[in-house]
């Protein structure tokens, strides 16, 4: 069996007193595609910062290619392509000046593919970046990221900036070429549809921990919503048990539930609940269970 690319054990980091990750264990296998969700200000770019090697660890530890990215920057940085959320490229120079400069730092870069590449996303050689579109800025991002052919390739919010049909057809293409390589893909993203069409594997990071990390058919298929309807009205509901999500009131209660069918109907059995309708959901609808606020006020119990 291959190695992890990416091993995260308990990792923690603050800035000043805001504790942002918060004992962060995550194992990102060798190849596809794991997309990394969360809501600003959750620790995705942290997550990030760490696997690149720009923060060291301040408690737990990262390993890349079985290496700390701190202390082998090396080993490690030579084998990731990286696009950051603020497509952080020099403004003064012109596209072809941007590739001739981004081939001097990697040895196995391959310049019929960064052509190839080059006018796939419509790039102009003469054009100058600070001209640049924020989309067709994105796209000169990628070129760089991606025409060495990294073993891993790190995108932050890779779609910022992109219009639906490069999102479709071009960054989803990317994506998958790379991972059918037996590449890796680890990117960060809100746009959740995209992610539920691209991912492998994913895991949801909130306030600084990792509320569920597993692999996309075992996430959709894990998760349903359930509407209920209770012999005694409530005022609220709880998340307990296979319940992580609730919303209705006094009878009728809409619920995001985690399990088969069997453990579902058990469940509104020790409620005394009549089941209306089992639904599948979305990844979206996930995420909002699992992120948020919790209904804690006293109530129904499974």
């Amino acid at each position: 069996m291959n190695l992890p690319i990416i091993e995260i054990s308990d990792l923690k980091r603050s800035f000043g007193k805001k504790l942002v990750l918060d004992g962060v264990t995550l194992s990102i296998p060798t190849g596809g595609v794991f997309g990394l969700l969360g809501g600003n200000g959750a620790g995705k770019t942290t997550v990030l910062r760490h696997t690149l090697g720009l923060l060291a660890a301040q408690s737990g530890s990262v390993r890349v290619f079985g290496l700390d990215p701190v202390a082998d920057p090396v080993g490690t940085l030579g084998r990731i392509g990286y696009l950051s959320e603020n497509r952080e490229l020099p403004d003064w120079m012109r596209i072809h000046q941007l590739i001739s400069y981004s081939q001097a730092f990697y040895p196995n870069w391959d310049p019929d593919y960064a052509e190839s590449l080059r006018n796939l996303f419509e790039l102009d050689p003469k054009a100058f970046v600070r001209a640049l579109s924020r989309g067709q800025r994105a796209r000169a991002g990628l070129l760089v990221a991606l025409a060495h052919r990294p073993d891993l390739l790190i995108l932050d919010e890779p779609s910022s900036g992109l219009d639906p049909v490069v999102r479709r057809d071009i960054l989803g293409a990317i994506i998958r070429t790379i991972a059918d390589e037996g590449r890796t893909v680890l990117f960060s993203s809100h746009l959740l549809d995209e992610v539920e069409r691209v991912a492998d594997r994913i895991a949801i990071l909130h306030q600084g921990r990792i509320q569920l990390c597993a692999g996309m058919d075992q996430v959709l298929s894990g998760h349903r919503r359930v509407h209920l309807r209770l012999s005694s009205a409530v005022s609220h509901f709880p998340p307990t048990g296979i319940w992580i999500h609730a919303e209705g009131s006094g009878h009728d209660w809409s619920m995001v539930a985690e399990g088969d069918i069997q453990n579902i109907g058990e469940a509104a059995s020790r409620l005394q609940a009549e089941i209306l309708k089992v639904e599948p959901i979305s990844l979206d609808d996930i995420f909002v269970a699992r992120t948020a606020g919790k209904l804690l006020a006293a109530g129904v119990r499974s």
